[in-house]
């Protein structure tokens, strides 16, 4: 089967031949295991016998100036698009050696150091930039690889880019939005809908001129460890009804949703079923998402993707063993999709990966 044909099945919550595997290795993973052996100038995927789901974007962004402001031996302060000053750390010492000598191949987060757009005022000057044209969407690498994507059988997902998340991160910094949620949500509301509209207007164009997507697809992280960053009841009044128009707009068009969120959300799962969201990723059980109790209370309304705790993902003594346990019972009846509750980290060997595919593999047959 293909990764479009066995991802589908999932998503009818049908069997296939064995379930999905899918993932994001980290840039100095991906070097390691080409020092471990993976051969050279091959997609990794390809190399592990994985499933591809490959995205395909648009520019909503108010598209500030990128520039380097500072650069040192061990960081780059620079601007974004969306008006935040970020430092990004180089690879040094022992990290650069671990990640093959590459500098710029780094795996730690950027600092967030200012936000530019953190008042009503400078939003409304950033919304007059979040136009709708075609010149925001990069015609040529579409006509490239959308082409190569359909002829390798990948799944192809369309990534929305908008929400709470990228609000906070991404454009006017946490305290501001959390605080804006309670004491000024319509500036709140109207930040998520003119994100999102222009989002929907830009796609529309690429849906119009012939581009086909399985499914949409957004970051929205909306928890963080034991709990969500706020209430169901806010999340129902300011968020929901953004998220809903999402899952209408890919539904209208027979097309699937697929929502990230990191963090503890159980609490949240039925008012995402509610709207129609089809599946949740990446269930991140280190922040206390239970897996087997979301795959018995829900797995027949939600696509479980994810689940598998990145922090034991270099300990074959610890995955090895969950992957026998947990398969059997989240592969029934369809509906699951393995993948780790994050991202590859560059702790993981090659041969460790092999054997966790080779589980999945083995456990996850029908």
């Amino acid at each position: 089967m293909t990764s479009k044909e066995r991802i589908t099945r999932m998503f009818e919550h049908q069997e296939a031949d064995r379930v999905p595997i899918t993932d994001d290795p980290w840039p100095g993973t991906l070097a390691r295991w080409k020092r471990e052996g993976m051969s050279e100038g091959v997609d990794w995927r390809d190399y592990f016998g994985v499933d591809k789901i490959d995205l395909f974007t648009v520019d909503n962004s108010p598209r500030y100036e990128v520039k380097i402001l500072e650069e040192t031996d061990s960081y780059v302060i620079s601007t974004t698009p969306w008006g935040v000053t970020l430092r990004n750390f180089k690879v040094t010492g022992v990290e650069k050696r671990q990640a093959g000598g590459q500098v710029g191949e780094s795996d730690t987060t950027p600092e967030f150091l200012d936000y530019k757009v953190n008042t009503p005022e400078m939003w409304e000057e950033a919304k007059k930039r979040m136009t709708i044209s075609r010149d925001r969407i990069n015609w040529d690498y579409y006509k490239e690889n959308f082409p190569k994507s359909r002829a390798m059988g990948s799944f192809i997902e369309a990534e929305f880019w908008f929400g709470f998340d990228v609000l906070h991160s991404h454009m006017a910094g946490t305290d501001t939005i959390l605080i804006a949620m309670l004491e000024d949500p319509e500036w709140v509301k109207d930040m998520f809908k003119t994100y999102l509209d222009t989002t929907i207007g830009l796609f529309e164009i690429v849906w119009d001129a012939g581009y086909r997507f399985d499914c949409v697809k957004w970051p929205d992280d909306m928890g963080y460890k034991q709990r969500t960053f706020f209430s169901n009841e806010l999340y129902a009044e300011v968020l929901q009804p953004f998220h809903k128009k999402a899952v209408d707009w890919a539904h209208n068009r027979g097309i699937k949703t697929r929502l990230h969120s990191c963090g503890d959300i159980m609490t949240r799962v039925p008012q995402l079923i509610e709207i129609g969201i089809d599946a949740l990723n990446p269930i991140e059980v280190k922040a206390g998402m239970d897996l087997l109790a979301l795959k018995r209370n829900y797995g027949d309304k939600l696509v479980l993707h994810g689940g598998t705790d990145a922090l034991i993902f270099d300990k074959p003594e610890k995955v090895l063993p969950y992957i026998e346990h947990t398969l059997p019972i989240v592969k029934e009846r369809g509906g699951y999709i393995f993948s780790s509750d994050h991202s590859i980290p560059n702790t993981v060997s090659l041969d460790t990966y092999k054997q966790i595919v080779a589980a999945v593999k083995k456990y996850g047959a029908y």
